[in-house]
């Protein structure tokens, strides 16, 4: 059970036909372009990875953003990463 005054850190993400991607629990959109975002959630990052990808609605104040075009990924970092995927070459020459 949640205790009272506790934060509850929410965050949801619906898609549809991997054409169009609503989210809730968005905190900032790191990055962004028309084949990647990046965006810190209250559960962390997320990539979302495609093409032709595209902002049809954004508000940090609610937390809330859609994007539309084709979704080819959805990837949470690890925690620790900040957004910083290095890669197996990364790791290798820390």
């Amino acid at each position: 059970m949640i205790e009272p005054g506790k934060n509850v850190k929410q965050h949801d993400l619906h898609m549809r036909s991997r054409k169009a991607v609503d989210l809730t629990g968005v905190q900032n959109v790191e990055s962004f372009d028309s084949e990647e975002f990046k965006l810190q959630t209250e559960l962390g990052i997320l990539v979302i990875r495609g093409t032709h990808l595209h902002i049809k609605n954004l508000s940090l104040e609610n937390g809330l953003l859609s994007v539309e075009g084709n979704v080819h990924s959805l990837i949470y970092l690890d925690p620790g990463a900040k957004g910083n995927n290095k890669g197996l070459l990364g790791k290798l020459f820390k």
